[in-house]
């Protein structure tokens, strides 16, 4: 599975290009047909159909009325959208403060999906993160992308956001990597609490906490952690930006990757002694 920002991104522009190829095809029409009807140079029409530029919606609209296909233009224009919403850069987003990142991650995503599953190889998921833990995070983010300070607007938002997804009606299925327990973010006073807290929500009966061990034989390859929330969409997060996926076919193919990590894990009082064995070693 890549892990390159821009492949989801080019590989669904690419998509829309070559349906609306098949649209123009089907209708009959030459590029240069297609162009003089809708008011376009022809070079326009060849870069969106070979996914080099993502048409507007008047592109869109235009395209479907010329080719008789106006039934489409709904389902186009919703995949438009995905295509251009896929990639936030996080400098540009993060002038406006850091409680406003992460589109999927927002407190209004967390109350309407069902299933979360989580993969996260070297850090603790934010909705099992204590207060010091999302304070020790958030001071390398303000820096590393010169954002206005407004933690306690963060926090606040991610208490709420934690408290709507931590509900007894909802399923939480998370595989962390042993390395997520293993580092420490701010004082091992700090990271004791964090790892018993931990602990403390693996007990509860709608949350699945897999760990995978260090030394483990391992076949699946995740370089970077992702969300899955119900079977509609995959958050990433890389140093500079967070990709949305929302193709099916690409989050089907997430959800088998998870399957793969899962099976790699070990769970219940396992993953509780690993748990343990960090905290007895700081």
């Amino acid at each position: 599975m890549t892990t390159d920002p821009n492949s989801s991104v080019a590989q669904a522009r690419k998509e829309l290009g070559a349906r609306l190829r098949q649209i123009r095809k089907a209708a009959g029409l030459t590029g240069q047909v297609l162009a003089d009807a809708t008011g376009q140079h022809f070079t326009r029409i060849s870069r969106i159909e070979n996914g080099v530029q993502t048409p507007t919606e008047r592109n869109i609209h235009d395209w479907c009325t010329a080719c008789g296909a106006e039934e489409q233009i709904p389902d186009l224009i919703a995949t438009s959208r995905s295509v251009e919403s896929a990639y936030l850069e996080w400098a540009q987003q993060a002038r406006a403060g850091m409680r406003r990142l992460g589109d999927l991650h927002s407190i209004a995503t967390y109350r309407r999906t069902t299933t979360f599953r989580i993969h996260e190889p070297i850090v603790l998921p934010g909705i099992f993160q204590t207060e010091a833990y999302i304070r020790r995070m958030l001071a390398f983010w303000y820096t590393f992308l010169d954002s206005p300070d407004d933690a306690d607007a963060t926090v606040a938002m991610k208490a709420e956001r934690t408290a709507a997804a931590l509900n007894p009606t909802k399923r939480i299925v998370v595989v962390l990597g042993e390395q997520a327990l293993r580092t420490r973010r701010g004082t091992p006073a700090e990271h004791a609490d964090q790892l018993s807290h931990l602990r403390t929500l693996m007990r509860l009966p709608y949350v699945s906490v897999g760990v995978i061990p260090a030394d483990a034989q391992r076949r699946a390859i995740a370089t970077i952690g992702f969300w899955i929330f119900d079977d509609n969409a995959v958050a990433l997060e890389t140093p500079t930006a967070a990709i949305k996926v929302t193709r099916p076919q690409e989050v089907s193919r997430y959800a088998a990757m998870f399957e793969q990590l899962q099976a790699e894990a070990v769970y219940g009082r396992k993953a509780r002694r690993m748990v343990d064995a960090v905290i007895a070693g700081m």
